[in-house]
């Protein structure tokens, strides 16, 4: 299924077997789509009305315009959620769409009552850089000035492309340049600070093994969300919705009561 947003088409999968007023809202993490949902979706329709969408320069969606911030992409989940007309909403996000629901539960306005929460393997905590970060982060400054330079642009037009690639980690390498910004943008904003302004019930589940936003952010997040909890999967890395998807199901199943 398609809809236009705002100029943006974006594809969407809305599945509605059930007369129950809440809808589940599902957002992906960045580099991913809705397709990943696929599991858990079956499950939840098995109670509510659900909707996954790709999020605007992923997967069947086409890209903004220009960058955007947490805040664009935030605004923009809100108007999507408005073309269904629900009173009362459940969100569940992975990763960056775990950061986009933070964003949208402590800054924004909307006309809707959030029912629950579910944040898995969250993004939204700024990691701190290690030396090691930081040196190779001057390291790539350095570089992309001097590869910047007209002439040598003009002597060698795939040099500052292979050194992104050296440097930039997948998701930024496999990126337009809108979304390498987005990127970008969306990763240096801290949303901290905003985490004990979240009053809703909020079900954490995390990776154990998870590298990307790692257990510890989990934990701290349980820490400064009031009523929030801890679920943590074994042998699960950042995609542990699909590491552990039978036991990840279950948690789900509970939290949401579904039979």
């Amino acid at each position: 299924m398609t809809k236009i947003i705002n100029g943006i088409e974006i594809n969407y999968d809305y599945r509605n077997n059930s007369d129950n007023d809440t809808l589940v809202v599902l957002l992906h993490g960045w580099g991913s789509n809705l397709k990943l949902f696929d599991s858990c979706m079956t499950v939840i329709e098995k109670k509510y009305p659900v909707v996954a969408l790709d999020m605007p320069g992923f997967g069947e969606s086409s890209e903004p315009n220009e960058p955007w911030s947490v805040d664009n992409f935030a605004d923009f989940v809100l108007d999507f959620i408005k073309c269904f007309d629900y009173k009362k909403i459940i969100l569940l996000g992975h990763s960056h769409g775990g950061r986009v629901i933070i964003k949208i539960l402590t800054e924004k306005e909307f006309d809707f009552k959030v029912e629950k929460v579910i944040l898995v393997d969250s993004a939204g905590i700024k990691p701190k850089k290690t030396v090691k970060q930081k040196f190779r982060q001057r390291i790539f400054k350095i570089g992309k000035a001097f590869l910047n330079i007209p002439l040598i642009k003009k002597m060698s037009p795939d040099a500052l492309n292979n050194w992104r690639g050296k440097f930039g980690s997948a998701d930024y390498n496999s990126a337009s340049e809108t979304m390498r910004v987005s990127l970008i943008k969306v990763v240096n904003e801290d949303l901290t600070p905003n985490l004990s302004k979240i009053k809703e019930n909020t079900l954490l589940i995390w990776g154990e093994d998870d590298t990307a936003t790692p257990l510890s952010d989990g934990k701290l997040m349980e820490k400064l969300i009031p009523n929030s909890g801890l679920v943590t999967l074994k042998k699960a890395g950042h995609y542990s919705f699909l590491d552990q998807q039978f036991t990840f199901n279950n948690v789900i199943k509970s939290f949401l009561n579904i039979n």
